[in-house]
This record gives C-alpha cells, structure tokens and sequence, in this order.
C-alpha cells in the first residue's frame, strides 16, 4: 500500500461525526460528543475501571424537527 507523502488538510472545522460512549468495568457508560474529552477521561481513569469504547454515528440535534413543529401553520 502507497500511502501519500504529504497529508492536506481539507476543513478547518472540528470533526463531529461520531460521538464516543466510554464503558466502564461496572457496566456504567458516559456519552462524549468530542473525542478529546473521551481521551482525557480514559487516561485519567485508572485502568481497572476502563472496558471499552463504541464509536457512536453522531446525531446533529440541530437539524432534528419535533413532531409538532412538523407541517405548515
């Protein structure tokens, strides 16, 4: 595999296509929408508590309608 020598970033915008559910040794769970935040807490937890991390699809709230803003007034 080729990969290219040089990488051009192509938005400046931060990425927010997935949120990042953090699973704990407990079952317990906490819902990141930034992947820093995930990253900081799972390195400040100490390693017994951790399991694991989904990737989730991100939902973009803003976009969403209510069903009673739905349809014309």
């Amino acid at each position: 595999m080729n990969l290219p020598k040089d990488f051009e970033q192509t938005c400046n915008k931060p990425y927010d296509r997935h949120d990042y559910k953090l699973i704990f040794s407990n079952g317990k769970s906490i819902i990141f929408d930034n992947y820093e935040d995930l990253r900081r807490t799972w390195w400040e937890t100490p390693g017994q508590f951790l399991n694991y991390v989904e990737v989730l699809d991100h939902i973009n709230t803003s976009i969403h309608i209510s069903k009673k803003d739905k349809g014309f007034k």
